[in-house]
């Protein structure tokens, strides 16, 4: 499973392509939208910043996967929402967007995850490496400014 270390790394890095070519780049992994994701953290009550893909979006959420890439451990950025839901998303446009991060109920999970992984196949793949529920967060546009 990935460390730490390399996440951080590779999120450093993935932030440097979009800074250094203004935008123009970084803003798709593996066929999907990314965004970033700032969250409050738990423990420092700073703020943290991740690149995450965005399998799902409609016009009334986008949809997050806190997989990890099938580790055993959610991904910080997760356990920080379930803290303080309130984050600050940007796009590929650059517009930074106050949201609120919700869990869905087990019904709508299920009919989302099946949307994902018919997608996206790899989150599957990731599933079948733990033993823990990969985590579904949906983040909604908030009144709480930015």
């Amino acid at each position: 499973m990935p460390s730490n270390t390399f996440l951080k790394t590779m999120n450093f890095i993935h932030r440097g392509v979009i800074g250094v070519t203004r935008g123009k780049l970084g803003w798709e992994v593996a066929r999907m939208p990314a965004i970033t994701l700032t969250t409050v953290g738990r423990n420092s009550g700073r703020n943290r910043q991740v690149i995450l893909t965005t399998p799902h979006r409609t016009s009334k959420f986008i949809l997050v996967v806190a997989s990890r890439g099938g580790d055993d451990r959610h991904p910080d950025w997760y356990l920080n929402i379930l803290m303080n839901p309130n984050v600050i998303i940007r796009d590929q446009g650059g517009v930074e967007k106050a949201m609120t991060a919700s869990l869905p109920d087990q019904n709508q999970y299920s009919e989302l995850w099946g949307l994902v992984i018919e997608e996206h196949p790899r989150y599957l793949t990731y599933q079948e490496k733990t033993d823990r529920q990969i985590p579904l967060v949906l983040l909604k546009e908030s009144s709480i400014p930015t």
